[in-house]
């Protein structure tokens, strides 16, 4: 894929197209649909201002530092405007865009924006940083919104979000809810977490009663390529979850599938998982427009999914 160099104001006015290739698996039908995305590459200065709060794991560096706190600028400054209601992303990136939303409102650089938290940390933040907001509904209409993500597929940008172990009343519905609803999406992650071979897990809600059977079911989807355990709300257990299995607010149980194989397409295993009784949700996103901004220590990095071939099938 190409990378076209940029300046910060400039960071979608050129694009190139690539086909993204990705591994196919004998346990799902992979159609290869040539999606299309397109790249711009933004360097930043280690001049860049940076206090090292919210940096992420395998950043140690100075430059990284500044990178990761500047994507809360590039979010902010050039996606939202007054007047916008936005949905507010969960996460370390999201906690400091939510952050520097509140600087700019009370500056009054942004006015009348009204956000729309996906988690109880995020409205927990907003508040702090004085954001005013309202509660996701389904008829909610959301002009952007921006948020962490567990890892992102090349090519498609589809997304995966849940791995974490969720704190007090965190929802991966209330989550995907508000990503969906939003008119244009843009999700943040650093260079490791956007890739052509996927690996890792994907979480399922699931019903609580007859779960073991919808596991078993999900076991034998992608057998010899993953495993399947129910996730425990107290430290490490087995396949079954041990004594305490996690119950999400609204009560279900979260069953995470750790693929022991490439994932060969995140759009197809959610195909396949919504056709399974008793799966309430995952934590695949497919959203159609979508941008990704991803940070390395050589800078910033943006893709969207906005050319005409890449929105075919994305959208579930």
């Amino acid at each position: 894929m190409a990378l076209i160099s940029t300046s910060p104001s400039s960071l979608s006015s050129s694009s190139s197209s690539s086909s993204a290739t990705i591994p196919n698996r004998s346990f799902i039908t992979f159609k290869n649909n040539n999606n299309k995305v397109r790249m711009n590459k933004t360097m930043i200065r280690g001049s860049s201002s940076s206090d090292g709060s919210g940096v992420l794991s395998n950043g140690s560096s100075v430059l990284f530092r500044a990178a990761k706190h500047t994507v809360t600028f590039l979010i902010v400054d050039t996606y939202i405007t007054s007047g916008m209601v936005v949905g507010l992303g969960s996460g370390q990136a999201s906690a400091m865009a939510i952050e520097y939303m509140g600087r700019q409102l009370r500056a009054g650089a942004l006015k009348d924006v009204i956000g729309i938290p996906t988690s109880v940390a995020s409205a927990n933040e907003a508040a702090v940083a004085g954001i005013p907001l309202d509660q996701y509904q389904d008829t909610s209409q959301i002009d952007f919104a921006f948020d962490d993500a567990d890892i992102i597929e090349e090519g498609t940008l589809v997304a995966v979000i849940g791995r974490q172990q969720p704190k007090g009343d965190e929802s991966i519905i209330q989550e995907k809810s508000v990503l969906n609803a939003a008119d244009k999406l843009v999700f943040m992650v650093s260079e490791n977490q956007y890739k052509g071979v996927l690996d890792g897990s994907v979480p399922v809600l699931v019903q609580p009663v007859n779960w073991m059977e919808t596991a078993e079911e999900i076991d034998d989807l992608f057998i010899g390529d993953a495993e399947v355990w129910r996730r425990a709300s107290i430290g490490l257990a087995g396949p079954l979850g041990g004594d305490f299995p996690l119950v999400t607010k609204e009560g279900h149980h979260v069953l995470d599938i750790i693929f022991t194989s490439p994932i060969p397409s995140l759009a197809k295993v959610a195909e396949s998982l919504d056709k399974i009784d008793g799966v309430v949700d995952h934590g695949v996103v497919s959203k159609f427009p979508c941008a990704v901004v991803i940070v390395s220590e050589s800078g910033l990095s943006t893709v969207d999914n906005l050319s005409a071939n890449s929105a075919e099938g994305l959208q579930s």
